[in-house]
């Protein structure tokens, strides 16, 4: 589906004494991403029966928004207070979902 928007998780692990960094991480991102082109939005989520697994879902107008971004001067400053947390049992810490259908 081209030109689609596009869901990007970035996944994360946090031990309980870390969980206000994490907060605290990705409310300073978001202020830092607000008005990126093409960032719709995003959403940190905590999984519910893993209380140390965390998801930071961001949406993008198209994967060429995301690209576009992620290739930029500024992508790995901005993002780099959250790296730390990135859940390294994971093959990747990151997943890019293309939406394919909606209601």
């Amino acid at each position: 589906m081209s030109g689609a928007s596009v869901r990007v998780l970035l996944y994360l692990r946090a031990v309980e004494a870390d969980v206000p960094a994490v907060e605290d991480a990705y409310h300073r991102i978001s202020k830092d991403l607000a008005g990126t082109p093409g960032l719709l939005g995003n959403e940190l989520l905590r999984e519910v029966t893993d209380p140390e697994a965390f998801a930071v879902l961001s949406e993008w107008e198209s994967l060429t928004a995301f690209q576009d971004w992620e290739s930029g001067s500024a992508h790995r400053g901005t993002t780099s207070p959250l790296r730390q947390f990135q859940d390294g049992e994971r093959q990747r810490p990151f997943a890019l979902f293309e939406v394919s259908a909606a209601y």
